[in-house]
């Protein structure tokens, strides 16, 4: 017997793995395998300046000048930032900024788009 987790659809135990995707002969539905490690391990839940929740791949913006460590430049109100991937940690986005390029931010600094 397979230890393969029944179909989501038909509840069909018959299901195989093809390519990557587990697959149910009975009614043809295919869906992606969630293992352990993937379903426990989840992306932390950030929130920006407004409360809204910021996800990866996401745009934004800032809501506040900020002076970038260990140069001369700041960064103005309104510059637009793409967000790469959400970390844990202090600086919790990590972002791709217009003119910049990449760094790391608070949330508590931007604004959805």
């Amino acid at each position: 017997m397979s230890n393969f987790p029944s179909c989501p659809q038909c509840q069909s135990s018959f299901s195989y793995e093809d390519r990557g995707l587990l697959v149910c002969p009975e009614c043809g539905h295919e869906w992606e395998q969630m293992n352990d490690a993937a379903s426990n391990e989840s992306v932390p839940k950030v929130k920006d300046a407004n409360g809204n929740d910021l996800y990866e791949g996401e745009s934004a913006t800032l809501v506040k000048d900020l002076k970038v460590k260990g140069s001369s430049t700041v960064l103005k109100i309104g510059t637009k930032l793409k967000i790469r991937r959400i970390v844990d940690g202090d600086h919790n986005i990590d972002c791709r900024v217009d003119k910049v390029g990449e760094m790391m931010l608070k949330s508590e600094f931007v604004k959805k788009v």
